[in-house]
């Protein structure tokens, strides 16, 4: 199990090493001058010399990308080209927003997608097992802007059962403004998770060692919950670890739809204001959590079936 996880951590590091470096090829593609950008269209040519210097943006890309990666090893993810202010500073205030958001968005998606699976499978066939099937497509198929629009527009405009902008004040004020912004992230993956729990559970439900625990006698809940459940997790937990990075995107449109503070806001503002070092430093710090997300996945799914970290 040491050496399955001393390779995923290293294979995580690389794919870190990998995504920040093609982000920085892409935003140099992107047109404007930071420079430009921070001074204004009529500063003079010397002055915003000056600034792209200051940057580090007159010297070739390859030596940017070093330059960058050897800060990351000293703790510095550079400066705010507006405020000043330390990218990890800014960048570790507005993360909390969206890990809160996030987490909450997988966990009732989880408990709800697992549980709505575990039944259509105990009761397939049936109508509700059909219903179940039905809504789950249905929620799949909604991309999570347009569930963010009518959750505002029906639960905060027409019924104003719920709160629909910013992050509230105090603990239950929170808890109110958190509502919408998860049901609007984690509506889709109820459908996800219930599908593929359903799959799953139907197919290990077949294997010879379920007839010979039912053939002996043992009560059905005991194997569903022994032997079945904890096999037909295994592709769900993949799907949730994998699927952060999804999450991640779709904050970002749930953020700003719903005047939110987060990562997702604040990647957006940057990008428009050609702020490359809090885009960076944002955009790695959120690029971890995704590649740590997957790490932890994997690491769960290896200790819970150890055939996987025996293939390695």
């Amino acid at each position: 199990m040491l050496l399955y996880a001393s390779q995923r951590l290293v294979l995580s590091v690389v794919i870190v090493m990998v995504a920040v470096s093609i982000l920085t090829l892409m935003l140099h593609v992107v047109p404007g001058d930071p420079a430009v950008m921070i001074l204004g269209p009529r500063a003079t040519p010397e002055l915003i010399e000056q600034t792209r210097e200051a940057m580090g943006l007159d010297k070739p890309l390859p030596v940017q990308i070093v330059t960058f990666f050897g800060n990351i090893l000293r703790g510095d993810l550079g400066q705010d080209v507006f405020t000043g202010r330390e990218v990890s500073q800014i960048v570790f205030e507005q993360l909390p927003y969206t890990l809160i958001l996030i987490s909450i968005s997988i966990l009732w998606a989880a408990v709800l997608g697992i549980a709505l699976g575990c039944y259509s499978a105990l009761r397939r066939n049936t109508w509700l097992d059909t219903l179940t099937g039905v809504l789950s497509v249905g929620t799949i198929s909604i991309p999570a802007f347009v569930m963010a629009l009518y959750s505002v527009l029906v639960f905060a405009v027409w019924l104003q059962w719920l709160p629909a902008i910013g992050a509230g004040e105090g603990f239950w004020d929170g808890v109110t403004h958190l509502i919408l912004p998860s049901f609007a992230i984690g509506v889709s993956w109820v459908g996800y998770v219930s599908r593929i729990v359903r799959a799953s559970m139907l197919e290990v439900m077949g294997q010879p060692h379920v007839r010979m625990a039912r053939a002996y006698g043992l009560p059905d809940r005991w194997i569903t919950r022994s032997h079945i459940l904890k096999i037909a997790v295994q592709p769900a937990v993949t799907l949730i670890g994998t699927g952060v990075a999804h999450l991640f995107s779709a904050a970002v449109f749930v953020e700003v739809i719903f005047a939110r503070p987060g990562i997702g806001a604040l990647i957006v503002q940057a990008v428009n204001e050609r702020n490359y070092p809090i885009v960076l430093g944002a955009v790695l710090v959120t690029t971890g959590i995704i590649v740590l997300a997957t790490l932890i996945s994997d690491l769960v799914i290896a200790w819970l079936d150890p055939r996987q970290r025996e293939d390695m």
